[in-house]
């Protein structure tokens, strides 16, 4: 599983309406951008990875329709983020209020915000100093609370209030804090 960086000139970078063209006339390849407009393509994910990510995903959205205090997205979703990148979580979470105050073509397209609550999963194809950026990016854009989470070395880390917490290990239970009150989830669930 690898990952592609396409660079292109300044003079061909795409609107935001005209990446969302292009990612639709391309369904079948996952991409992302980075905030030098760079296109990231993407390979899918493999069979535990993906097991992961449906097991987080399912579990939250299992808390969010107890409690209804927003909406849950896939890693399939594009968030497009004030610095200009483009970017899919592995799982994300917008609190209702803001979610509503889009229009529905924001709604339909890449919505135009970054989510409160995001969830990256480290797979194969990724390195830990590149999640660890990536999860930076989320910070400043304004997630409120992040989950980096490394299943090949069972470890997580927690970014909430503009720091990152302690390394913790699969042994332990993620809490959703603030952000997401009343959420856990058990680090051994991805065992």
């Amino acid at each position: 599983m690898e990952k592609y960086a396409i660079k292109l000139p300044k003079t061909l970078q795409f609107t935001d309406d005209e990446f969302y063209a292009f990612c639709q006339e391309n369904r079948d390849l996952r991409f992302e951008r980075n905030t030098y407009g760079e296109i990231i393509i993407m390979s899918p994910t493999g069979g535990l990875t993906g097991k992961k990510n449906s097991s987080i995903t399912s579990r939250l959205w299992i808390w969010n329709d107890e409690n209804g205090l927003g909406e849950v997205f896939n890693s399939s979703t594009g968030f497009l983020l004030a610095n200009g990148a483009m970017r899919s979580p592995d799982a994300a979470w917008i609190a209702k209020s803001r979610w509503d105050a889009l229009s529905y073509d924001e709604q339909e397209k890449f919505p135009p915000l970054c989510p409160d609550f995001i969830v990256e999963l480290i797979s194969p194809s990724d390195t830990l100093k590149e999640s660890q950026e990536k999860m930076d990016e989320w910070m400043a854009n304004g997630c409120r609370m992040g989950w980096l989470i490394f299943p090949k070395e069972e470890k997580a880390w927690i970014y909430h209030d503009n720091k990152v917490e302690p390394t913790i290990g699969f042994d332990q239970t993620l809490s959703g804090k603030t952000v997401l009150p009343g959420f856990t989830f058990d680090l051994a669930w991805l065992k």
